[in-house]
């Protein structure tokens, strides 16, 4: 059994059961819900609010191994469920909207770092939003096992006035792989220049 916790910038998780195994099977899940606007009229109306998720792979150099998103859906070690471009629109059904499955057994040898990272399309701010956030569990897209931590976005004023963030990465150290959260909001919402963002600061 493990509990989950909500991330705070800056802190560091072991990737441990109780009993002392490694969690292997990761899954990166995206909740997030369209935003209401007021009808000219009177009553109200939904703007479907498309967020990416994306992970950027790379080795000991930080030279980029390998990147998957929306348009490319796997990589060794990785699957993406693929895009989803409203959200919630219905309101928040508990479900995530987008998936990334990381096996760390499955990665290539050479990887040393996987970055997580969430982008706005069509440049919302995340203050707009009226829900979104970011669960890490044991599972698959399909399964959750055993959700072991939680980023709210939406409730979170240092991402108001941001279009994108770096969530965290998963990192090798010592031959075990670790979480590190980074919480970075950014200006960026295009992914090239997100993925470019990482990479210069060096993460």
């Amino acid at each position: 059994m493990i509990v989950a916790i909500n991330l705070q910038k800056g802190q560091r998780i072991n990737l441990e059961k109780d009993n002392g195994s490694k969690l292997n099977d990761i899954c990166i899940g995206v909740n997030w819900g369209a935003i209401e606007k007021k009808g000219f009229f009177g009553g109200s109306k939904k703007e479907a609010v498309d967020l990416d998720a994306s992970v950027a792979v790379f080795d000991a150099q930080k030279k980029l191994i390998s990147l998957v998103y929306f348009g490319e859906l796997t990589a060794p070690g990785i699957r993406h469920s693929g895009d989803d471009r409203t959200g919630d629109v219905d309101g928040d059904d508990g479900l995530d909207n987008e998936v990334i499955q990381v096996k760390l057994s499955e990665l290539p040898k050479t990887a040393e770092q996987v970055v997580v990272v969430l982008n706005s399309y069509k440049g919302h701010d995340f203050k707009v939003i009226p829900f979104a956030s970011i669960r890490l569990y044991e599972g698959t897209p399909s399964r959750v096992d055993s959700e072991f931590a939680r980023y709210d976005l939406a409730n979170d004023a240092t991402f108001h006035g941001s279009k994108g963030m770096i969530l965290g990465k998963f990192y090798l150290k010592g031959g075990e792989w670790k979480f590190a959260t980074i919480g970075a909001p950014v200006s960026e919402h295009r992914l090239e220049a997100l993925v470019q963002r990482v990479v210069a600061e060096q993460l």
